[in-house]
């Protein structure tokens, strides 16, 4: 063999035993750290119950009385919405998370829903078109009254039950929708009333009279409040409830936005919604009034409630107003 080809089979040998060598035992393996069950991460601000929630108690009152409206929507000079046409802008509070409602178009990125259909015509009355029009200020539940008192909104239209409590600190419209509290549950479920529910887990929005209503149900249930009440959709797709208990109008909503959950039950309250006003601007409350006699009798009503709620709640027809 030349010296060529001994020196060529030393240099294949070294580089072998350097395989050999790096193939060898790795030593003892490092334990990884211990891994438990990772559960769902839960919505911000989760809290438990509260029995006086949105009032929903206090009958010191008839909360459905309203303001007369005046005859016609004018607007007198120096009047609230007076100021508001002079602004250029109607700043609404509204949702942007319940769909039907109050909900941000994903394809347009538009809100939409009866709700805003209502804040629409009162901006229509005022300035003739809503068309750039209105300043919308996305709120939670919790926030309706704030907003109101602080005059950072000039209404607030946003499923917003009238009570005695409430009243003491903002003014109502007259009624312009009816809902009724029940029960959104998985197919899976058996449940179908909150008896069914003893000692389970049921979500609700912070500050509203259907958290009240579970915190004081004979049935002991496990209040769960939170900011909005999508948070309580996902809670209830991700297993931390059992059941999400609120208006059949927001309830709607949800089920049409996920397949395998369903409203059960009859219902259990009458929540009667109305428009939110600062508690100092009675010309407000009269001039909504006049605008909500319209929509009632201009079928502008009927159509928002057949594109809205009909598809999902049935037949309806607008609730009559009471004033004193």
């Amino acid at each position: 063999m030349s010296r060529r080809g001994i020196t060529g089979r030393a240099g294949v040998l070294a580089v072998v035993a350097l395989l050999v060598a790096s193939c060898g035992s790795p030593g003892k393996p490092v334990d990884p750290a211990p891994a438990g069950d990772a559960g769902w991460p839960q919505p911000a601000h989760v809290a438990g119950p509260d029995s006086s929630a949105g009032g929903g108690a206090d009958t010191s009152c008839n909360p459905l009385a309203s303001l007369a409206p005046d005859k016609g929507t004018s607007i007198p000079d120096s009047s609230t919405m007076a100021k508001i046409k002079e602004r250029g802008k109607l700043i609404a509070g509204v949702d942007q998370t319940t769909y039907l409602f109050g909900f941000r178009n994903p394809t347009s990125g538009n809100l939409e829903g009866f709700d805003i259909d209502m804040v629409n015509e009162i901006a229509r009355s005022i300035f003739g078109a809503p068309e750039g029009r209105v300043q919308f200020r996305a709120i939670s539940s919790g926030q309706r009254e704030d907003v109101l008192k602080k005059h950072q909104v000039d209404i607030v239209v946003r499923t917003y039950s009238i009570t005695c409590t409430r009243r003491k600190d903002v003014q109502f419209s007259s009624v312009y929708y009816v809902a009724g509290q029940r029960l959104l549950v998985t197919k899976e479920s058996k449940a179908t009333k909150l008896a069914d529910l003893n000692g389970k887990k049921v979500c609700a929005a912070k500050k509203s009279t259907s958290a009240a209503k579970i915190a004081t149900d004979p049935a002991k249930l496990v209040a769960i409040s939170v900011d909005n009440w999508s948070d309580c959709l996902v809670m209830l797709q991700q297993g931390q409830v059992d059941a999400v208990s609120t208006d059949d109008t927001i309830l709607a909503g949800m089920a049409a936005q996920d397949p395998t959950l369903q409203v059960v039950g009859d219902q259990f309250s009458q929540e009667n919604y109305g428009i939110g006003v600062p508690k100092d601007n009675e010309d407000m409350v009269k001039f909504v009034n006049a605008v909500l006699e319209n929509i009632r009798t201009s079928g502008a009503w009927q159509k928002s409630y057949r594109q809205w709620v009909e598809p999902s709640l049935g037949q309806a027809s607008p609730p009559q107003p009471q004033y004193r």
